[in-house]
């Protein structure tokens, strides 16, 4: 699978940004969708879960869907099948984050269109875990 086209000095200036939503962010410590937003919060950045089946994870208030939130944030980041992304995108868009990131294996070329028309960065088919231990 393809990825985006940033380069590293690209990705270095995403992770200058600290306030990012995790849609699809999981309770179950063993899947990256759990993982990797803990890696991240332990590593300065404020995460916020967006989750329907969860109350609070990592002892963060977890909302039901991006819209439901009640503060801006830099970058969405998206733990969902690139098959079900293009509904997230659109909800995401309204929020008018700066960066839509797909985790490594998510790659959706109408919702990363869809977003870039609205003047958001896409990042895809990276995981952010991965690319912050290798650059930062």
């Amino acid at each position: 699978m393809e990825r985006d086209s940033h380069t590293d000095e690209d990705i270095k200036q995403i992770f200058s940004l600290k306030k990012i939503a995790i849609i699809g962010m999981s309770k179950h410590t063993s899947k990256a969708a759990h993982f990797v937003p803990k890696y991240l919060s332990e590593h300065g950045f404020d995460i916020t879960p967006i989750n329907p089946n969860a109350d609070e994870i990592l002892g963060k208030k977890s909302y039901p869907d991006i819209s439901s939130l009640d503060h801006p944030v830099d970058i969405v980041d998206i733990f969902r099948p690139s098959e079900d992304v293009l509904p997230f995108v659109k909800d995401a868009i309204k929020k008018k984050p700066k960066v839509i990131w797909l985790q490594e294996g998510i790659h959706n070329i109408e919702a990363e269109n869809l977003a870039r028309e609205h003047g958001i960065d896409v990042v895809f088919n990276r995981c952010m875990l991965a690319e912050h231990q290798r650059l930062m």
